[in-house]
């Protein structure tokens, strides 16, 4: 499905090219967003934890940033996880504006536990690029996603 916006080719294309990205991208996160359902947990919540897994302890902003979610919405994330008690939020010891975050043993018990599934969706729908072509979408996907304010 491509647009119905008629203009210069340049911006048709630019169209074409967004509803593509987006609909691809909308196709792998439903299909994560079902793997996730079995666990109760939300792809935000996900990736916080992905996120802490591979870090001993984390600012909340730093999490926020990694994610590019807001402050107000990554606290109400690390509040759910928190409840779940998948993660631990402290008082940063220089700042105590700061919070500090890590994962509980039973937040990464869940994590292993859900991360591979995961990751073979998100190998599966990628085992179609070669690796020049990986490298050509991610040089892309870099150049797209560049912030110009």
């Amino acid at each position: 499905m491509g647009t119905h916006f008629k203009g210069e080719k340049k911006k048709v294309q630019s169209l074409n090219s967004f509803i593509k990205l987006s609909r691809a991208s909308e196709s792998i996160r439903n299909e994560i967003n079902i793997a996730l359902k079995a666990k109760r947990l939300s792809e935000s919540q996900f990736f916080v934890l992905d996120a802490l897994y591979f870090h001993d302890e984390l600012l909340q902003k730093e999490i926020a940033e990694k994610l590019l979610k807001s402050g107000g919405n990554i606290t109400m994330v690390i509040d759910n996880l928190e409840k779940l008690e998948l993660v631990k939020r402290t008082r940063g010891d220089d700042d105590r504006r700061h919070f500090k975050i890590r994962l509980t043993n039973k937040g990464v018990n869940i994590y292993e536990e859900i991360s591979p599934s995961i990751y073979k969706i998100i190998f599966e729908r990628f085992k179609v690029l070669n690796n020049s072509e990986h490298e050509l979408f991610q040089q892309i996907c870099k150049a797209v996603g560049k912030k110009k304010f």
